[in-house]
């Protein structure tokens, strides 16, 4: 068999690498569930019908199909997810009769989408969802909650760069629009959503020439997208514009709501700000928007978004409005890692390697072994009985940071000294009471190498 040829667009990671993605996944799950977020895993599949909701994602979506399946086959008419906001949708339909609501759900899982591949973009990717979904009404302070989960985890991923989220509200700008007498509302939004692609005078030309605004009204819907603050102060400036509208007040009023309530979560490494130029594409949002930048690598584009849709899911009888943010962990961590930004600290989770005398004794080395294991230590018996240098040289390679050697004393016991490969002090060791004094030790570490960072 020849040497196979990557996949472009399904990335995998090397076993350091999977530390860094183990430890965001972790910590991800760890925050969530401190706010009471149960965890779910939804099927791999949906119908058709269901992935072809929204109507403009029939390019993304990878068809299911048994290869000898016949055109009448029962595998017709199912494709693989490409977000977990559908099948989540569906999810609460069916189990609704059992389910707590408001409902908490987080899920972190692998997702497909039949995109070109690039930079932060990818054909198979894990994402990171939180939603709080509710039956007919769901208040808005869960907005406020969402997003301030969703920082507090991000807060904690302190090997990445930093994190700007960008809040809006649907409402403000809808209400904008239709008080300053917009022709098509939902065209100008969907115009102004341009605006981190094409320059400011195209996006103004496009409202003339497509959503039927004058240049003046044009010109005030690209000055309303101009507005950004950390605080409340966005309020008056809108105002300043003076366009009115019952919707706009009603907007304002959570958008100021939710970025005064998130400023105590603002460090150098998370920030919120609202930004009026955010709406999001898909036409489902109804209220709060949300989109994130990684500092430095803007180009990769939104690698956190979400929001408030009120009618998302529906069995005719009952609605569930929910609001909720999604984290591209791939998209995150696959440029990083790939330009050796982020890495873990070794090849293997053993923390220590148990050396063998001889073949002879090798016993005796399993034993060892299995008694660090007993109280949580990660380790492995050499693979052979080289020269103990050797041995140490295998420990180095893997980035074991420990060696265990044995000793046959007069009274025919062993006696044992664990050696810190990295510092050179050996001391005696119990292997059934042997923990390394840093507790980092104990499972690989996520390095920043600063240098390529730069």
């Amino acid at each position: 068999m020849n040497k196979p040829t990557p996949l472009s667009g399904f990335p995998e990671f090397l076993p350091s690498q999977r530390t860094v993605e183990r430890e965001v996944i972790e910590t991800l799950s760890r925050t969530f569930e401190l706010h009471g977020f149960g965890n779910i895993e939804t099927r791999a599949v949906e119908p058709m019908d269901q992935l072809l909701r929204k109507g403009d994602t029939s390019k993304e979506v990878y068809v299911l199909r048994r290869l000898q399946e016949e055109d009448n086959g029962r595998d017709k008419g199912m494709g693989l997810h490409f977000d977990l906001t559908v099948p989540f949708a569906r999810y609460v339909l069916e189990n609704a009769g059992k389910l707590e609501f408001p409902f908490r759900r987080y899920q972190i899982q692998k997702v497909w989408r039949g995109e070109r591949p690039q930079e932060g973009r990818f054909r198979e990717f894990a994402q990171a969802d939180i939603d709080i979904v509710g039956r007919d009404t769901l208040p808005f302070h869960h907005d406020v909650e969402v997003a301030r989960v969703m920082l507090e985890a991000l807060g904690k991923l302190t090997f990445l760069p930093g994190f700007t989220l960008q809040v809006n509200n649907r409402k403000l700008i809808q209400g904008f629009y239709a008080g300053l007498g917009a022709p098509d509302v939902e065209e100008t939004m969907r115009l102004i959503d341009k605006l981190d692609k094409m320059p400011a005078e195209e996006v103004g030309k496009l409202l003339v020439s497509e959503a039927g605004l004058t240049d003046e009204q044009a010109a005030k819907c690209l000055e309303l997208a101009t507005i950004t603050a950390t605080d409340d102060s966005f309020v008056g400036r809108v105002r300043g514009l003076g366009v009115e509208s019952e919707l706009l007040d009603e907007g304002l009023s959570e958008l100021a709501t939710l970025i005064n309530a998130t400023a105590p979560l603002n460090t150098e490494n998370v920030r919120v700000v609202a930004d009026l130029s955010i709406a999001r594409g898909l036409d489902y949002y109804t209220g709060t928007v949300f989109e994130t930048r990684l500092d430095g690598y803007e180009s990769l584009g939104s690698i956190c978004s979400g929001g408030r849709y009120d009618a998302l899911a529906s069995d005719g009888k009952t609605t569930y409005p929910g609001v909720g943010i999604s984290l591209g962990v791939s998209r995150v961590l696959v440029p990083l890692v790939q330009k050796g930004v982020l890495d873990g600290d070794r090849k293997v989770p053993s923390t220590v390697l148990v050396a063998v005398n001889d073949e002879e004794s090798r016993a005796d080395a399993d034993a060892a072994a299995q008694a660090l294991r007993g109280h949580d230590v990660a380790c492995e018996v050499s693979p052979n009985a080289a020269k103990f240098g050797k041995q140490i040289r295998f420990a180095e390679r893997r980035g074991i940071p420990y060696v265990l050697f044995a000793t046959r004393q007069e009274d025919g016991t062993e006696a044992y000294e664990i050696k810190d490969i990295r510092t050179g002090d050996q001391v005696p060791a119990d292997p059934a009471t042997w923990t390394p004094q840093n507790e980092s030790d104990l499972k690989p570490q996520v390095v920043v190498n600063n240098e390529e960072k730069k």
